[in-house]
């Protein structure tokens, strides 16, 4: 398995999917039961190359990702052949998790205590394992509208 298997929640959501894929392979629901019954070894493999056919979709769709810790933010734009990496760093007593925190830094930008970085990264030789080892981390999937504020406010 290349990522992590769905989660039971992530499975039922995308039920209808997960059947067409079964249809793919000609597994009828009845096989499918008697899969997950008699070999579940077998049924264990099947999730996992579903698990791994959805994030490989997502990661190719994903364009920006965002991760915010009480003192820090690091937005991503993922282009084509690198991530480029806008970093905020605030030196003040706030917690950038919370709303106010958050709307202490929309304030204070331009604040001694704020500091901006930018930063650019070659992916390794497999792009979509870079990005979902971002997320492992933490970092959430955007539309990259921090990112572009920031970006255009910066630069």
């Amino acid at each position: 398995m290349k990522y992590s298997r769905l989660t039971k929640e992530q499975f039922e959501e995308l039920h209808q999917e997960f059947i067409n894929f079964l249809a793919t392979q000609s597994i009828t629901v009845d096989e499918w039961q008697d899969i997950k019954t008699n070999k579940p070894y077998v049924a264990e493999q099947e999730l996992d190359i579903f698990s791994d056919l959805v994030w490989e979709g997502v990661l190719n769709q994903t364009k920006y990702l965002e991760h915010i810790s009480p003192k820090d933010i690091h937005l991503f734009a993922l282009n084509e052949d690198h991530m480029h990496l806008i970093g905020i760093k605030v030196k003040e007593d706030v917690d950038l998790t919370t709303a106010e925190g958050f709307n202490w830094l929309r304030a204070n930008l331009m604040h001694d205590h704020v500091e901006f970085v930018q930063a650019k990264k070659d992916y390794t030789n497999d792009k979509n394992l870079d990005k979902f080892t971002l997320i492992q981390q933490g970092s959430n999937i955007t539309k990259g509208e921090l990112y572009q504020y920031m970006f255009r406010l910066i630069n």
